[in-house]
């Protein structure tokens, strides 16, 4: 009964996308932050360039500078990736843009850079970074500029809810996607119940799920009722006969691409 309840509830309040607007989602391997590796980081603009000569998809992480620019970089912290230090959000696009990325001869790009260099040529997911003490709106906001008038195939997605609620609302035709992981949380009620709340507040167009939650009986009746199913991070071929026979399209990195 409790189930029945719940496939009724996901109709009403997380209905499905149309399947013209989404069909560009199945059937791609979509490389994590990039083809990244020697003389390539995470987010690079060189890493992007490798997966777009290669036919990969891209998957990329934005983040707010001070002034209110979306940059492409997934840490909170400069540290890992850089020489600098501290939170990105306290420097500005122009510093960032000048800051180099360890590994490479790359800078930490925007997103406008990694559009132009993208060219609709291969298809692109941008991860919004969030937390949950912070306002969604404005980096949303900032992204939602950067796509103006932008013609390939690309989607934003967050772990958030209030991320992909927040396309729903004032940025409809921008696909939109749900992060999961059930985080080793499947089976009980309030687990099962905050999957369900997320994806009611989300309304998303598709879900990117962790690929060691699959299979996963939440995700295949997403699946199954029209939502895409995406999965991270795939990092061997093991991982990548999993993605196969429970998702529609796989975010990968070095042994999961091939």
């Amino acid at each position: 009964m409790l189930f029945l309840l719940f496939a009724l509830l996901d109709r009403w309040l997380a209905p499905a996308p149309d399947g013209r607007r989404i069909g560009w989602l199945k059937g791609v391997t979509y490389a994590h932050r990039g083809l990244h590796g020697a003389g390539a980081t995470e987010n690079a603009p060189t890493a992007f360039i490798r997966a777009v000569e290669a036919g990969y998809g891209i998957e990329c992480d934005v983040q707010r500078s001070s002034d209110g620019q979306a940059m492409v970089f997934h840490d909170w912290e400069l540290d890992r990736l850089t020489a600098d230090s501290g939170p990105v959000v306290e420097r500005g696009s122009a510093q960032l843009g000048k800051t180099p990325l360890k590994g490479g001869e790359d800078t930490i790009p925007t997103l406008r850079q990694v559009l132009d260099l993208v060219d609709g040529r291969v298809p692109l997911l941008i991860e919004v970074k969030s937390k949950r003490e912070m306002h969604v709106a404005p980096l949303c906001l900032a992204v939602r500029r950067q796509l103006e008038g932008y013609r390939g195939p690309v989607a934003v997605m967050s772990f958030d809810p209030r991320v992909s609620r927040w396309y729903a609302r004032y940025s409809p035709n921008t696909v939109r996607g749900l992060v999961v992981t059930e985080d080793g949380a499947r089976r009980t009620s309030l687990a099962k119940m905050r999957r369900h709340l997320a994806l009611w507040t989300a309304r998303p167009d598709f879900l990117a799920y962790d690929v060691r939650d699959l299979p996963s009986p939440f995700a295949a009746a997403q699946r199954r009722r029209g939502l895409p199913v995406l999965t991270w991070t795939v990092r061997s071929a093991e991982l990548a006969e999993r993605a196969a026979a429970c998702a529609d399209g796989a975010i990968a990195e070095g042994g999961g691409i091939g």
